[in-house]
């Protein structure tokens, strides 16, 4: 069969290029690539992998929600002036 249609994307540089990098070790371009991604997505007859939203323990969850108060600076983040007062404060 001709390659003959042509697929225009847009995708940011860095993700292209580190595509790019992981295929090249395996010894296949991103055009490659993609044709087998296009294959085996009509061999299964839909995307070859799950796709699903990570799943979290409470602990990490509620760690994120703070992480994300603390950069859009709804908390203050914990200070310490030495690594000894992180550790007593870690109980380590």
């Amino acid at each position: 069969m001709a390659k003959t249609a042509t697929i225009n994307m847009r995708i940011s540089p860095e993700v292209k290029e580190d595509a790019e990098s992981i295929f090249s070790s395996l010894g296949m371009t991103l055009t490659e690539a993609i044709n087998i991604f296009l294959h085996k997505s009509i061999m299964e007859g839909g995307l070859p992998f799950s796709v699903r939203q990570p799943r979290y323990s409470r602990e990490t969850e509620a760690a994120m929600a703070e992480a994300r108060e603390i950069l859009e600076g709804r908390r203050d983040a914990k200070r310490y002036a030495s690594a000894d007062e992180l550790f007593d404060d870690l109980g380590i």
